[in-house]
């Protein structure tokens, strides 16, 4: 990667002028935010605004986004910049595509890149991802035989050319999505968001000059690979392995890690991971792989610098074609996250022996839900909920509650849920001994109950994960509560189902691994634990020996 600046910046200038274009992604992130029509992007932010330097490079990304949205964007940018070349651009040209293996693995994200020109000349991009609520194909979460069974794929495409819509892609999609107006609605927003961009831009380059953006990316990742290499060089030298078992669907998933470090750069090696599934849409693409993996790295080597693409130059990752980890088209695809969601719990527990106090056990992020139907009015709706479990625990802190990790969504409130359809949450609230138990104990998981309203009834699918495979924990801490899920009191498959007027259910999701012999554990903290509620009494009695 060329990162050789144009001119100098001083470390001062640097950061004034990338603290700035954090901002413009930040005030563009509420614009979407604000903008956007469904529950998956409005209430859990499933979704990213970043920036891209002229030459499609990741530069700055809002900071309360998906943050494996910053390596997947820029490679999907370029990826799309090679059919639609810059220099047959125009203004108001717009490029969109959903193609899990361009984008981030599966057909429900939509990529949206739009160029941002000043006197007739690409300046940089704004790129945007978000997950729609629903992209057509089969309802199921867990099951399709190939990608096409599982909805719409899009080309890279022009979604407006000139600043003109594209009709035809509009009801292309309209026609072939069960709920339009919010699938149109949240490309709206994305697009809208890029408006803010511009505009915040062309301001940037009025105060700083037209070079200014490129000028400050190159900076920004020159300095970044630089301070990533340094982090590894740190490292000693050698390879670390660590294989981790997840719930996979019907039959476990192995993912199989080799993590070589040799001075200033950092290799991950997937071979030995389970083959691609046939039926079972669990199969990520490499761009997911990647991306997931690079974020777990980020957080332990570089947790304090902004997001950016120099932090990934020193790192490769290598997955085998035709492996869970780099599938071929065309496999399913739709639940990846039952896979990639484990990368950070084999990459920690490879380097937990180097690096003790910079990694965390395994977390029990994250479940996926949707509710369909007709209301008693005969409107119909559809709600999506990200609940999340408990993170792992760190070395010097225990996990946080009821967290996304490796994602950063947020869960869809109880009010939200009961406002867009005839749902009711009767409970929301910590699962008291889900942490698992270490001298830092790992984060509590949460139940959550719904049932309907009148007579209404609600067609629900589930991805629910760890609950064969609880998250793990490090250095003998504990096993998090395992996840279950429970119609009416009794435990209950994944496939899709209704919920019938009168029936409740229960979602009980995982806590994260604990950290460390639970012997150690202060008994102070042991003590407000139960005081607390978090550990019972026989827990504390049992696996810690008492306060």
């Amino acid at each position: 990667m060329d990162t050789q600046a144009p001119s100098a910046l001083s470390s001062i200038d640097l950061q004034i002028q990338w603290s700035r274009l954090i901002s413009i992604m930040d005030e563009a992130d509420i614009a979407m935010l604000q903008s956007a029509f469904s529950t998956i992007v409005s209430d859990s932010r499933d979704y990213a605004v970043i920036l891209l330097d002229s030459q499609a490079r990741s530069i700055a990304q809002a900071q309360v986004c998906v943050p494996a949205f910053t390596t997947s964007l820029p490679v999907a940018a370029r990826t799309m910049l090679a059919e639609y070349p810059p220099e047959t651009l125009s203004p108001g040209d717009v490029l969109i595509t959903n193609d899990p293996w361009i984008c981030h693995g599966h057909l429900p994200d939509f990529y949206v890149i739009i160029p941002l020109f000043h006197d007739g000349e690409i300046v940089a991009y704004y790129a945007a991802a978000a997950h729609m609520s629903d992209i057509g194909g089969r309802l199921d979460e867990l099951i399709a035989r190939d990608v096409f069974e599982e909805g719409l794929r899009v080309p890279p495409s022009k979604l407006y050319e000139a600043g003109v819509p594209n009709r035809q892609l509009f009801r292309i999609i309209e026609s072939n999505v069960r709920h339009p107006r919010l699938v149109l609605g949240d490309v709206g927003a994305m697009v809208g968001a890029g408006k803010v961009v511009a505009d915040r831009c062309a301001e940037f380059i009025a105060d700083y000059g037209p070079r200014a953006i490129d000028m400050v990316g190159a900076e920004i990742l020159t300095r970044s690979e630089a301070a990533m290499r340094k982090a590894i060089a740190d490292l000693p030298d050698g390879v670390y392995r660590k294989t981790v078992d997840a719930d996979g669907f019907h039959e476990p998933v192995t993912i199989a890690l080799k993590l070589t470090i040799a001075g200033d750069t950092l290799e991950m090696d997937f071979e030995g991971s389970s083959p691609q599934r046939e039926g079972a849409s669990i199969n990520c693409v490499y761009n997911v792989t990647h991306a997931h993996s690079i974020f777990a790295l980020k957080c332990a080597l570089a947790p304090e610098l902004p997001n950016n693409e120099g932090l990934y130059s020193p790192i490769s990752t290598v997955a085998p074609l035709g492996s869970v980890l780099n599938a071929r088209f065309p496999a399913p695809v739709k639940a990846r996250s039952m896979t990639s969601f484990h990368l950070h719990t084999a990459i920690f527990g490879a380097m937990v022996d180097i690096i003790p106090d910079q990694v965390q056990a395994a977390a029990g992020s994250f479940w996926v839900m949707a509710c369909t139907g007709t209301d008693d009015e005969g409107e119909s709706f559809a709600i999506h909920v990200l609940p999340n479990g408990g993170t792992g625990a760190v070395s010097y802190a225990d996990g946080q509650p009821t967290m996304s990790y490796p994602g950063q969504g947020t869960i869809t409130p109880a009010e939200i849920i009961e406002n867009r359809g005839p749902m009711l949450v009767t409970e929301r609230s910590l699962r008291a001994d889900s942490g698992g138990a270490g001298r830092r104990r790992g984060g509590l998981g949460q139940t959550i109950r719904l049932t309907t309203l009148g007579s209404a009834s609600a067609r629900v699918t589930l991805r629910a994960d760890k609950v064969t495979h609880p998250p793990t924990g490090l250095k003998g801490g504990g096993l998090g509560g395992a996840g279950r899920v429970e119609l009416d009191g009794r435990e209950f498959p994944l496939d899709p189902f209704i919920l019938k007027p009168g029936q409740e259910l229960a979602l009980h999701l995982p806590g994260g691994g604990g950290f460390g012999d639970p012997a150690d554990r202060d008994r102070d903290a042991l003590k407000r634990d139960v005081d607390l509620g978090f550990v019972s009494e026989t827990e504390a009695s049992r696996t810690y020996g008492g306060f």
